[in-house]
């Protein structure tokens, strides 16, 4: 199938790197126009430009999504810049590896404040609106909320505690959304990859404890950021109007075990 995602606006958070700034690439590429929300705003107009040097559209707008003034400023400054937001990949997410007797309450909020609070109102800002177009009867594609969660969140993982905590509710929230809104034509689905490569921790897999861990894997290997495209794009689509609610494991089959 050639899925298209043109005439879609879609916002990623978290897109100033890792795998925010490759779903960015992959939806601009299949024709959406993207809305790229991070804090660190000079990476995502590096980013806007490469998009926009590619033969796609993209607009660079700064969040924290720890703060609800914050987000609620950037979706205005997104509709005002593209339009109203069709798909949200709602991607921001922090972790804090310790022992369960170590964590300091700032390093649980600190890891809440961002997967579990930012996530909620994020989505929550973004469904209003795509709610109020529902009820208005205006034309266009049903609303699509992609939350990415983790293999965390279906299993417990070592010194990641409360990260795991942390997605396990955003799972539950997916599912809330999907219950509440899916009557509006909004679609809420979660994507819980395992270990993905990435620029943060590529330099850890030549480690030791990265060995060690990779031997741990089911198929003894880790994912890259291109491994979640076809599920991002087709979760965007018409072609997943049907899926809602959904908790999709890409973990290489981590989270079988």
């Amino acid at each position: 199938m050639d899925i298209r995602l043109d005439g879609r606006i879609a916002l990623i958070t978290g897109a100033s790197s890792g795998l925010g700034e490759r779903f960015a690439e992959v939806l601009a590429a299949s024709g959406a126009k993207v809305a790229l929300a991070a804090r660190r705003i000079e990476r995502l107009e590096a980013l806007a430009a490469r998009i926009r040097a590619a033969g796609g559209v993209a607009h660079a707008v700064k969040m924290d999504v720890t703060q609800p003034e914050s987000i609620e400023a950037g979706i205005a400054e997104v509709a005002g810049a593209l339009g109203p937001i069709d798909v949200l990949i709602n991607n921001s997410g922090v972790s804090s590896a310790k022992r369960l007797g170590d964590y300091s309450e700032s390093d649980f909020d600190y890891v809440m404040d961002t997967n579990l609070k930012g996530a909620f109102f994020v989505a929550q800002s973004v469904g209003r609106q795509m709610v109020a177009r529902a009820r208005s009867g205006s034309p266009g594609p049903g609303g699509r909320i992609i939350t990415i969660a983790s293999t965390a969140g279906l299993r417990p993982l070592a010194q990641l505690a409360v990260y795991s905590m942390s997605k396990a509710a955003v799972i539950q929230m997916t599912k809330a959304f999907a219950l509440e809104w899916g009557r509006f034509g909004i679609n809420s689905n979660a994507i819980c990859p395992g270990y993905i490569e990435t620029d943060i921790n590529r330099d850890h897999w030549d480690t030791p404890a990265g060995q060690k861990l990779l031997q741990m894997l089911p198929r003894r290997r880790i994912g890259s950021p291109l491994d979640l495209d076809a599920l991002v794009v087709m979760l965007a689509s018409d072609s997943a109007q049907f899926i809602n609610g959904a908790v999709i494991a890409a973990d290489d089959g981590l989270s079988a075990g």
